[in-house]
Formats: structure tokens, C-alpha cells, sequence
């Protein structure tokens, strides 16, 4: 199933539910996510941003540094929750009791996946498929109606059995989707309480999947994980607050800091210490990680046969989480070392659309003839920005003057004139 039908399905099935059930969804902190704007996969940008993916650091290689997408881009992003219980526990080699019990559905012997169409058809969708006359939200119209039709309309045991069949199908196909048709299940012992499931760093585990997805094989030409994340604008946030946003203030103690992430078998680092300036600070010299010595048991959710507890298999990686890792600090007073240090190991992978040897010395000038001309735009724009409030002010007041002299001249008699 493509990118954008899964989303558009997700999304149908969510507007399709009573208002009670979208509540409970907003109360998982999920809801943030189906107010984003729909958008169309761009499978270039991936696959152009997946060759800039160091999987060994765990984060993008540009010409002018390193770049991490962080748990407060997550969280300002997507809304998930990046802070709280991390995702965690047992997976099974088999899932088949489980499914049947929570979801009444059918999933092989031995296996941790539900066939994507009856899953489907549980909530309502027998046809999937943009008609070709049909808009998007013609399309997206249709798929509310008849989910609609299929849904409880008060709570119970069948309401709860709708919105564990719907988060099943929100976790598999749209933020862990994996390439391939069917939809898996290994979240599935998250939902048996569903007064549970918001408590979770669901946040967290989204960007552990996002990084494991990127550190896949470049000739991979799918699109996996939530696309919509790697198409927007990152941007810091170093003067935005958290109007609109309140879940970003018990968020805020995990940002600025190198952390393990966690998504069951999943245990990936976030590195955040080789990207000092987003924190607005300078970049020191740092060592570059190598291969973890912490290795996970296969990358592949379907490579695991055996029973095994997450929390006691990564004991060390959980107390980080729990400690909330390390904060990020420098004292170093120019990026001029770590830029020469940066080009000498990562000249080639930067730059490797060249025919010839990098001058490592020239690039390094000139990266910071670059970040020197972006420091004075950046002080320049701030500058003219300061004018232009200032010119709104006076105009303003101006404004407000005329406005009170009018109404003294030409208004209501004073009680003088009375």
C-alpha cells in the first residue's frame, strides 16, 4: 500500500469516529498528528536525504556539519509525546493468541503480522482506492461515510475493540510502517489497557524507528516510516516558546540532551552532542562514533524468535533513558577545529560526487566564508526587523492619537458642553 493511502485510510478511520473515541485518541497524544497537512510522498527527497545517513553516529552528513533530527523536532513537529514511560517490554516469536484476543482478527502461527486487508475491513474499508474522478478530499469523504457505518457509537466493549483494531493500523502502516503489505503487530501488548497507551514516549520511539528506517540500504527506493516528518522545514527553536504547544513543558527536560532511544527491540542513541550549534552553542572537537558496541538482536522485528524482555536485556540503555541521558554543553570558542577534524573523516562520503581528491584546507575556508556570510545576513535581517517594529509602533501611536483627537472634536458633547 502506498505512503499517501495509508495516511489518507489513518486519517479517514480517525474523523469517522464519535467524538468520544477521538478524544481518547487526543488524550493518547496522537491527535496532533492528524492536523498536519496532507502532503504526497516525495521519494527523491528520501532517498536523497537516506545518502546523507551516517548509521554508525546516527545522524545526517552535510557539507557544513552534522545534522540530528531531535525529540523537540518531534514534538514541536508531530505533537507525540517525547517524555514519560519509554516504549518497552517483551516481544513474542508469535503473536496469533494475542490478535485474537485484542483484535479478533487472524494472524499466522509464528508470526507478528495481521493481513492488512481484513484489518482493513474491519473498520469499514472493502475499497480503498482513489476513484479516478474523485479529489482528494472527495476520496477521503468517501472513506469517512463508510468507515463511519462500521464504527461503534458508544463506548464498550466493541468501541474499544475499534480503536485497538485503529491503533494497530496507526502504529503499523503509518508511524512504524514497515515496507511490505501486511501491518505488524509487535505494539500490540502496549494496547491491551488502553487508559496506558498515553503515558508512553511514544515520541522517542518514533525517532528511534525514523533512525533505523534511514540506516537502511540506499537502493531501497520505498518510502518507510512517517514521511511527512523528513519534508519539512527544521529550523531552530531557540527563540520560539510554547504557545500552542503546552505538551512541549514537560517535554522541554529532555531536549538539549544525548539519550537512548527506545521502540521494544529498537535501542538507537541519539547522538545530539556532535550538533552543538543547533543548540546555539560552538561546535568542540569531538570523538566520532564508531559502531556501538551495544548491539541490537537483528534489525529486523522479524528476525527475533525468541521471547525476550527489552527491559532487562538493555538495563544500562533504560537508566539512561530514565536519567534522561546527558545534557549537551561546550566551551569551545570556534567550530575551526571540529570543522578540519569533520572534513578529514567525512570528505569523501560529503563531497563524493567528485572526481577529484578534496582539498580538505579549501573546503574548511571555505564552510567558514559561508557560516561568516550567514552570521552577517542573520545580524542584518535582525537589524531591519528592529526598524520596521519600530516604525510600527510609531505608527501606531500616531494612529491612536489621531483616533482620540477625533473623538473629542467631533463626538459625544462633554459634560462641560452639557
Amino acid at each position: 500500500m502506498r505512503a499517501r493511502v495509508s495516511w489518507t485510510v489513518v486519517l479517514a478511520v480517525f474523523l469517522a469516529f464519535p467524538p468520544f473515541q477521538r478524544e481518547r485518541v487526543e488524550e493518547m497524544d496522537f491527535g496532533e498528528i492528524f492536523r498536519m497537512n496532507r502532503m504526497r510522498a516525495d521519494s527523491a527527497l528520501t532517498q536523497a536525504l537516506q545518502s546523507r545517513w551516517d548509521a554508525e553516529a546516527t545522524t545526517f552528513v552535510f557539507p557544513w556539519g552534522h545534522m540530528i533530527p531531535s525529540l523537540e523536532d518531534v514534538s514541536r513537529i508531530t505533537g507525540l509525546r517525547a517524555y514519560g514511560r519509554l516504549v518497552s517490554g517483551y516481544t513474542y516469536p508469535c503473536y496469533h493468541d494475542l490478535a485474537q484476543r485484542l483484535l479478533e482478527l487472524p494472524v499466522e502461527r509464528m508470526s507478528s503480522l495481521v493481513p492488512r486487508v481484513p484489518l482493513q475491513e474491519s473498520l469499514g474499508f472493502f475499497d480503498v482506492g482513489k476513484g479516478a474522478e474523485e479529489s482528494e478530499d472527495e476520496h477521503l469523504d468517501r472513506l469517512v461515510r463508510v468507515s463511519r457505518r462500521e464504527l461503534a457509537s458508544e463506548l464498550g466493549a466493541q468501541a474499544d475493540l475499534d480503536l485497538r483494531r485503529f491503533l494497530v493500523l496507526f502504529l503499523g502502516r503509518l508511524l512504524f510502517a514497515m515496507r511490505g503489505d501486511a501491518v505488524h503487530c509487535r505494539y500490540l501488548p502496549l494496547l491491551e489497557d488502553l487508559s496506558e497507551v498515553g503515558g508512553y514516549a511514544w515520541g522517542a520511539a518514533f525517532l528511534a524507528h525514523q533512525f533505523d528506517s534511514l540506516g537502511a540500504s540506499e537502493r531501497q527506493t520505498l518510502t518507510s516510516g512517517f514521511f511527512p516528518f523528513l519534508q519539512v522545514v527544521w529550523q531552530p527553536y531557540l527563540e520560539e516558546g510554547d504557545e500552542g504547544q503546552p505538551w512541549l513543558v514537560q517535554a522541554r527536560p529532555y531536549f538539549g540532551r544525548s539519550v537512548w532511544l527506545h521502540a521494544l527491540n529498537l535501542v538507537l542513541p541519539l547522538h545530539l552532542y556532535l550538533s552543538h550549534r543547533s543548540l546555539s552553542l560552538r561546535q568542540s572537537v569531538v570523538e566520532f562514533p564508531v559502531r556501538d558496541r551495544f548491539r541490537r538482536s537483528g534489525r529486523s522485528f522479524r528476525g527475533l524468535h525468541d521471547t525476550t524482555n527489552w527491559r532487562e536485556r538493555v538495563k544500562e540503555q533504560i537508566d539512561n533513558w530514565e536519567r534522561r541521558g546527558k545534557a549537551v554543553k561546550s566551551d569551545a570558542t570556534t567550530d575551526d577545529a571540529f570543522l578540519q577534524a569533520y572534513g578529514l573523516k567525512y570528505g569523501g562520503k560529503v563531497y563524493k560526487s567528485a572526481r577529484h581528491q578534496v582539498d580538505v584546507a579549501g573546503e574548511i575556508a571555505s564552510l567558514r566564508a559561508l557560516l561568516y556570510s550567514a552570521v552577517q545576513d542573520r545580524e542584518a535581517a535582525q537589524r531591519q526587523t528592529t526598524e520596521l517594529q519600530r516604525e510600527l509602533e510609531r505608527v501606531r501611536s500616531t494612529g491612536e492619537g489621531g483616533a482620540s483627537s477625533s473623538r473629542g472634536a467631533g463626538g459625544s458633547p462633554s459634560l462641560l458642553e452639557a
